[in-house]
């Protein structure tokens, strides 16, 4: 029997595919909490005393996990993608469920924003920039041989 050899994607074409996908997931989570009061923005209000609410900080686990999941399990459905070993049911599953998640976040997206301009640029830039470092970690451990 022969054996076939697996095809590998470049490191760094995984590591920026699994980047992007994390960090649109994060910002997906993101505008989909700002719906649900899960305000980011929030942190950097005056009005809510010298505790940080219970809201800001379920938002920053929420982006940090969302940007790191979806960095992690990108890298590993890429790098197993060029083996082949994906079957089509499923890849068409996760089209779907990204499609969804995106669609969704467009709609909360175009909603008028409950927070004040300068806080929600704030929190969109660091929701940027925590879902790249977040992505770009779960895309690291993802690629790491053991």
């Amino acid at each position: 029997m022969p054996k076939t050899e697996s095809t590998q994607y470049p490191r760094h074409l995984i590591l920026g595919g699994a980047l992007m996908s994390g960090l649109l997931m994060a910002l997906a989570l993101h505008m989909l909490g700002q719906n649900v009061g899960l305000d980011l923005s929030g942190l950097w209000r005056s009005d809510s005393g010298s505790l940080m609410p219970a809201s800001a900080a379920l938002a920053w686990w929420l982006v940090a996990t969302g940007g790191f999941a979806g960095g992690y399990f990108t890298a590993r459905l890429m790098d197993h993608a060029a083996a082949g070993q994906i079957p089509p049911k499923l890849r068409q599953f996760l089209i779907v469920v990204l499609v969804l998640v995106l669609a969704a976040a467009g709609q909360a997206a175009s909603a008028p924003s409950t927070a004040p301009s300068a806080a929600g640029v704030i929190a969109g830039l660091v929701t940027l920039l925590l879902g790249a470092a977040m992505a770009f970690c779960g895309a690291y451990f993802a690629l790491r041989k053991v």
